[in-house]
């Protein structure tokens, strides 16, 4: 098989050493082009990336280029991770919020620090696919860049590049669910529908029978427990915490637990991402004793988490010595997901993945532009979502308001409109004073700035 597979923003501190691996344990004969517009990543991404093909002589003939334009031609498949702003751009999205009283654990998907990151990401991304349009026409085209719904839908507005965008969000909670149910995860099935990072499992069966009653009886034990312990937030994930850790254990997470008993579907990818799509329910960011982003969920030890790594592939890639027989087996590949969609397309297989696709019946009871996570087959013509039944009005009307937030927001970030950010900060949820969200949008644009050209110049 012969792909040219180019990848955009592979400055990342995870993600291209993960997907080199994943390339490498294919065997596949492939070009591969690293595109980062800053040298230094670049240098440490290629360094390390010629070291690992060296050490396992993978068949693999490697680019760099600071420029997407001098390696897009006829590329096969476009992996996106872009990151406008970096780490420290996430840390004002999360930092600044903090001056109005808003907690983010996260902050990279929805609340304040979504919507300021979507402003960055989605004229990044467009100026992407146009030039895959111009110069790719054909390639697979992916993104896990986030605010993932908001990027996708902004892309597919502006220039109907048929952007594919992919997360491991829902086939980590699913292994989680499979070992609440005591079940090996090759017997596991499941349905899950929704917006990235907030995606409804409404279906699960184990060997062809419905798994659902018992997964309702293991989650209502598990919360009537928890309600028990006087010291919950002495159990809940330590700060710094990935979700990645958090869904290792058996148990479900509180808040996940309790939005199942109520709306009867489980929602993925634990209270770490979900509790930021319901703000009203942890004002100042309290949860169970503790405070989200700060002594739950760290936001600023998972971003020097990333910069450790970082630096860590930065040492790898610059010494003068080979890689060590071990590397291989220090770690998995981080994002395997989209080499083996790639594999499935080529082969048709007809394998079933979870990917954010516009809305072709996955959610009847919702607008046809709005990008859906849900099931989609990788065969020959592609991903195509798989039609599901409508959703229980209590969580399609969750997600329509979530969906029209993308809308604004993707909005403001094309027209660079200050207007459409305000309107999309009140549409998310987390601020509760106008005048705040007017002085929370001006402290944010004016801290990214540099990377907000379309709003220079605008009131």
């Amino acid at each position: 098989m012969k792909e040219k597979i180019v990848l955009v923003g592979a400055g990342s501190a995870m993600f291209t050493r993960g997907l080199v691996a994943d390339l490498i344990r294919r065997n596949w004969e492939i070009e591969l082009a690293l595109v980062d517009t800053d040298p230094e990543a670049l240098r440490v991404a290629e360094g390390l990336t010629q070291k690992m093909i060296e050490a396992k002589r993978a068949p693999v003939k490697l680019r760099a280029a600071l420029d997407r334009r001098e390696v897009l031609a006829d590329a096969t498949a476009v992996i996106c991770t872009v990151g406008v702003g970096g780490r420290r751009g996430w840390e004002l999205d999360v930092q600044i919020p903090r001056k109005y009283g808003i907690y983010q654990p996260v902050g990279d998907s929805v609340m304040p620090g979504g919507t300021s990151r979507a402003l960055r990401m989605i004229p990044a991304m467009i100026g992407v696919a146009e030039d895959v349009l111009e110069l790719a026409p054909n390639a697979l085209f992916f993104n896990y860049g986030n605010p993932m719904a908001a990027t996708c839908r902004g892309v597919r507005k502006a220039t109907g590049a048929p952007v594919v965008g992919l997360c491991h969000g829902v086939y980590h909670v699913a292994q989680q669910l499979a070992r609440m149910l005591d079940v090996p995860f090759a017997d596991f099935k499941y349905t899950a529908v929704g917006i990235n990072h907030c995606t409804w499992f409404v279906e699960c069966r184990v060997r062809g029978h419905d798994a659902m009653p018992r997964l309702r009886e293991v989650a209502a034990e598990q919360l009537a427990k928890m309600a028990q312990v006087t010291d919950l937030g002495t159990k809940i994930p330590e700060a710094g915490a990935t979700e990645k850790e958090a869904l290792s254990a058996e148990r479900l997470q509180p808040f996940c637990g309790k939005l199942f008993h109520i709306f009867g579907a489980y929602p993925a990818v634990g209270d770490r991402h979900v509790s930021e799509f319901f703000p009203r329910f942890f004002p100042g960011g309290k949860y169970h004793g503790k405070t989200l982003g700060v002594d739950a969920y760290n936001i600023e030890k998972v971003i020097a988490w990333g910069d450790k790594i970082y630096a860590d592939m930065r040492e790898l890639a610059l010494a003068p010595k080979p890689l060590e027989a071990t590397f291989f087996d220090q770690f998995g590949g981080e994002h395997e997901q989209v080499i083996d969609i790639i594999d499935s397309i080529r082969t048709d297989a007809g394998r079933v993945y979870s990917a954010n696709l516009p809305n072709q019946g996955q959610v009847p009871n919702l607008p046809p532009e709005a990008i859906v996570e849900g099931p989609a087959v990788a065969g020959a013509s592609g991903l195509r979502p798989i039609a599901q039944p409508p959703l229980a009005a209590g969580i399609a009307g969750m997600l329509g308001d979530r969906f029209q937030w993308c809308e604004t927001v993707a909005e403001a970030a094309i027209e660079g409109s200050r207007a459409k950010f305000v309107q999309a900060l009140v549409l998310d949820g987390a601020v509760s004073d106008l005048d705040v969200a007017e002085r929370l949008a001006d402290d944010l644009l004016a801290a990214h700035a540099h990377h907000l050209p379309q709003f220079k110049g605008k009131r």
